[in-house]
């Protein structure tokens, strides 16, 4: 950079107050022969209001005039297009001072790198000028400090989020978290609130509106009249509300230990559900109404996730290799008398969690396990899925493996899949690779191609039934091993699979 070139200087301003304007903002606005800030449509700007005692009389202001908020533009390229054109102008007028060697003080409201929108010029500028960011207080450390309440405590979780999320969305992340802040209100606050409700959080939720400023103020999220929620506010959710205060947690800090209900000291009955292999369409009306009596789901997270958010619903999320760790768990819920479905993708029966459960309730470490019925509810398996997409390859004897040696030797798969192409049956097959795990499917290619003609139809289905889904008709000696992973579910057909012309894959019910 050029000794004669300006510094492009982004200044946060805090939350509205001007005395919680930094010492170092106030020295560098003082200075600034160039001071830049946004304004809304028709609007004062906000951020120039907070600063404007400090503005130098003499300095040069450019006033960055958004041409579209929230409304309906005529911009050719829409909203997205306007505002592009919009960024492209700011960045022509700032950057005319800085190559004249002025420097330029931007001002941000709150923080400038929390959900500004000064970050978009410093994201154009930084490889052209110098660029230096001053951190200012954010909305949120005002709104909390307002009510006042404590946000988070010794090892709770603070999740920020903009209410412009699905509601489904929010009101899952906000039932995963221990505390969390709301941001982006105004349209979007009937969703919010519905959401918080979904999530259980509802009570102990508070609305601050205008934090730090002479209008500022705060009320239970329950009481706020929709209409008029203007976009600078916010919602605090603290981390104490996600569960009961008691002395000792308010003394020290300490979490207060879980509580399970003692009402129904009998064991339930542990439901296993498979949620089918991704859409919505595919999970069973059985399914549906079994998880909308549950007060527990167990699972895998992404599985979780796909549960909807209600009030009461509590969320147990673990890892993808603790299949047996989290059915004890489930089991042992269900013991204490807590209505609990441990879910699965596709299946819960094919290679889901069902097994694992019935595992678990066998081991003679845990005889009380022993004691909880279970029941298992089908689902749409991700086989089913793939082939319905191809047409019909399963139409006719066929078998299933997984290629994951996790729980079975190698040894033992190989076997098997020797066994099933000298039968000629159709082969789904599940977990054919990981990032970890390549040579399996590699082998398992070599395997079928000592007994299969390198012509066998193979389809292999990607994602299926989600956005990024995609199917492949290939063969088992042209099949490009590099490209499979664990999205994928391989179907290998028999001798007597046919394509038609248009792609469809189907294997006939007889056999000569």
């Amino acid at each position: 950079m050029t000794s004669t070139r300006g510094r492009f200087l982004v200044v946060g301003i805090g939350p509205g107050d001007p005395e919680l304007i930094t010492r170092k903002a106030e020295r560098l606005i003082g200075a600034a022969p160039v001071v830049a800030f946004h304004a809304g449509v028709r609007k004062e700007s906000h951020a120039r209001r907070i600063a404007a005692d400090l503005i130098p009389a003499e300095a040069i202001e450019e006033e960055l005039r958004y041409p579209v908020t929230t409304g309906a533009t005529d911009h050719p390229g829409g909203y997205v297009g306007a505002l592009a054109d919009f960024y492209d102008e700011c960045e022509a007028r700032l950057a005319a001072h800085l190559d004249a060697g002025r420097d330029v003080v931007l001002l941000a409201e709150g923080d400038p790198l929390f959900y500004g929108s000064s970050m978009y010029l410093v994201d154009r500028f930084r490889d052209r000028f110098d660029v230096e960011v001053v951190p200012g207080v954010p909305a949120f450390a005002a709104a909390t400090a307002t009510v006042p309440a404590p946000l988070v405590r010794q090892n709770d979780v603070l999740t920020v989020l903009p209410g412009t999320l699905p509601e489904a969305e929010l009101a899952r992340r906000l039932a995963d978290t221990d505390a969390a802040v709301i941001m982006k209100l105004g349209r979007t606050f009937p969703a919010v609130r519905s959401a918080l409700a979904q999530a259980g959080r509802l009570d102990g939720a508070l609305y601050v509106e205008r934090a730090s400023q002479p209008e500022e103020t705060w009320l239970p999220v329950a009481e706020v009249d929709p209409a008029a929620v203007p976009y600078f506010s916010l919602i605090v959710v603290p981390g104490d509300s996600a569960r009961p205060a008691t002395p000792a947690r308010m003394r020290t800090g300490a979490l207060a230990p879980e509580t399970v209900s003692e009402e129904n000291p009998a064991a339930a009955e542990l439901l296993v559900i498979g949620l089918g292999p991704g859409p919505d369409g595919w999970l069973t009306p059985e399914a549906s109404a079994a998880l909308a009596e549950v007060d527990h789901v167990v699972g895998y997270a992404p599985y979780v996730n796909r549960v909807p958010q209600r009030a009461g619903l509590q969320r147990h999320a673990s890892g993808n290799t603790v299949e047996v760790d989290r059915a004890r768990f489930a089991l042992d819920l269900a013991l204490r008398g807590e209505r609990v479905a441990v879910v699965s993708g596709g299946d819960a029966g094919v290679f889901g969690m069902a097994a694992a459960v019935f595992e678990a309730a066998a081991d003679p470490a845990h005889p009380e396990h022993a004691g909880v019925p279970v029941r298992v509810l089908p689902g749409v398996s991700a086989v089913q899925a793939v082939a319905a997409r191809a047409g019909a390859p399963i139409g006719a004897d066929f078998a299933v493996v997984s290629l994951s040696d996790r729980l079975k030797p190698w040894a033992v798969v190989e076997r098997r899949l020797r066994a099933i192409a000298e039968a000629d049956l159709v082969l789904g097959i599940y977990n054919p690779a990981s990032r970890s795990r390549r040579e399996q499917v590699v082998a398992m290619q070599k395997t079928l191609l000592e007994h299969r003609s390198p012509d066998t139809v193979v389809v292999v289905g990607r994602d299926v039934g989600r956005a990024e889904e995609s199917l492949t008709v290939t063969t088992l000696g042209a099949l490009e091993t590099d490209s499979i992973d664990m999205k994928c579910l391989l179907i290998v057909g028999a001798s007597t699979t046919r394509v038609e012309p248009d792609g469809t894959v189907w294997t006939p019910r007889w056999v000569d």
